[in-house]
């Protein structure tokens, strides 16, 4: 036990002691946690921000300025005012996500083909092919605004001229048709209901005159959205803070990177002679190995609290379960130091397993969900993921902090880890002593 204190304290004093290295061990990932928090999210206030749609109005009618005045008044949306030419180019540019076009004479043509079918007019929709997600959240509010207005002007008295002009259209074709004649009998009826509506406006304004008061306006009537959605976050705990990912993700990623160093610093050790320095005191090779396993495992946990101590204090993370956390943060911290020895005990030499081993920790990085969620990947891709340990690491972390579940939520996390360092440990022991 002398000579294991001793191998841990040197480790330990030799890492403090380089001031610029471990400073940046810290910074680095704090700063880049922060940038991705504020992507995903930022913290519980945070609110959405609106998407930027450019519009090309030229349809001057009545139908085309309540679609433009609808698609302005949309809460998530930011409507941006632009000729044909500035939208196609914007978007070209990457500086514009959408841009819809409201063509000429849109609002006439839409109301003749709604019940027709034929003839119907195109909207011209500009996107970026990287901006595939916005493209079909566009389309949907547009769709909502366009069936609003259009059904609204076709049953209004204004209308009566598109009922008159499609029952022409239906007599002409001749009505032996079934589904044309139910057609041509809603028609006489919607233009009943116009014809009484605008009496009835007529006899309003007849009377407005005669009081000397502005006529009142009738409400349109036409199709709406039959349903408003409640929107309620829901979390065992804290409200979701996206800094609580992005600091377990970085805080992942760059510790397997210093182990990776404990790794390349056995292989130097062992190249410049001190390896066999140390072999050759009266201690065994499983004594050097556990001295610098611990060591690592100490700096990782010790890295990973400070890390959370910074999205606590200056990000208002929440730590659901101080338990469950410290829990994960050590099974982690053991889980990289057994990388570490791992790395060393196969590399043959510090240069080719430095690459060798940033690549395969870039990969176990990516497919745990440090840079992006894992809910984004495919659902094959996430049943894959379950292998890696990094992503237990991630979803650990992410079920003490944002998710506010307790010890149990930790606890497979937690062995799931331990597993994976009791195999990389035995393999790397293994590999020294051959």
């Amino acid at each position: 036990m002398t000579a294991l204190i001793a191998l841990v304290r040197k480790d330990l004093i030799l890492y403090i002691n380089d001031k610029r290295a471990l400073m940046l061990h810290l910074l680095m990932p704090v700063i880049l946690a922060a940038f991705f928090g504020s992507l995903f999210g930022g913290g519980s206030e945070a609110k959405t921000s609106k998407i930027e749609v450019g519009l090309v109005q030229l349809d001057q009618s009545d139908s085309g300025k309540k679609i433009a005045a609808g698609l302005k008044g949309d809460s998530s949306l930011k409507i941006v005012e632009l000729s044909d030419a500035e939208a196609r180019a914007r978007v070209r540019e990457g500086k514009l996500a959408v841009a819809v076009v409201i063509p000429d004479g849109f609002g006439e043509r839409a109301g003749d083909a709604l019940f027709s079918g034929r003839d119907k007019p195109e909207i011209p929709v500009y996107y970026d092919p990287s901006q595939s997600t916005m493209l079909a959240m566009v389309k949907g509010l547009l769709t909502q605004q366009v069936m609003q207005v259009t059904s609204a002007a076709v049953m209004s008295p204004k209308g009566n001229k598109t009922t008159e002009r499609q029952l022409a259209e239906l007599q002409a074709s001749g009505a032996s048709d079934p589904d044309k004649a139910q057609i041509s009998e809603f028609l006489v009826s919607l233009k009943k209901f116009q014809d009484q509506r605008a009496a009835t406006e007529a006899e309003k304004e007849a009377a407005a005159k005669a009081g000397g008061k502005p006529a009142p306006e009738t409400a349109p009537v036409g199709m709406s959205m039959p349903y408003t959605t409640q929107d309620q976050p829901l979390s065992s705990g804290p409200k979701y803070n996206g800094y609580a990912h992005s600091f377990a993700g970085m805080g992942v990623q760059f510790i397997l990177f210093m182990g990776i160093d404990m790794g390349i610093g056995i292989l130097l050790a062992r190249r410049m002679g001190i390896w066999n320095r140390l072999l050759a005191a009266p201690i065994s090779m499983t004594t050097v190995l556990a001295g610098r396993a611990i060591s690592g495992a100490m700096i990782a946990l010790g890295l990973m609290c400070a890390m959370f101590a910074c999205a606590v204090l200056i990000f208002k993370v929440e730590i659901s379960s101080i338990g469950g956390f410290l829990g994960i943060a050590l099974s982690f911290s053991l889980m990289t130091a057994a990388f570490g020895l791992l790395i060393a005990a196969f590399g043959k030499t510090p240069e080719a397993a430095r690459g060798i081993a940033v690549f395969a920790t870039l990969i176990m990085v990516m497919l745990g969900g440090a840079w992006v969620p894992s809910f984004i990947f495919p659902e094959w891709v996430q049943q894959v993921t379950l292998v890696v340990p990094t992503r237990w690491a991630i979803d650990g972390f992410d079920a003490v902090t944002w998710r506010g579940l307790g010890l149990e939520g930790a606890l497979k996390p937690i062995a799931v880890q331990l597993g994976f360092a009791a195999v990389f440990g035995s393999l790397a022991l293994w590999r020294f002593r051959r």
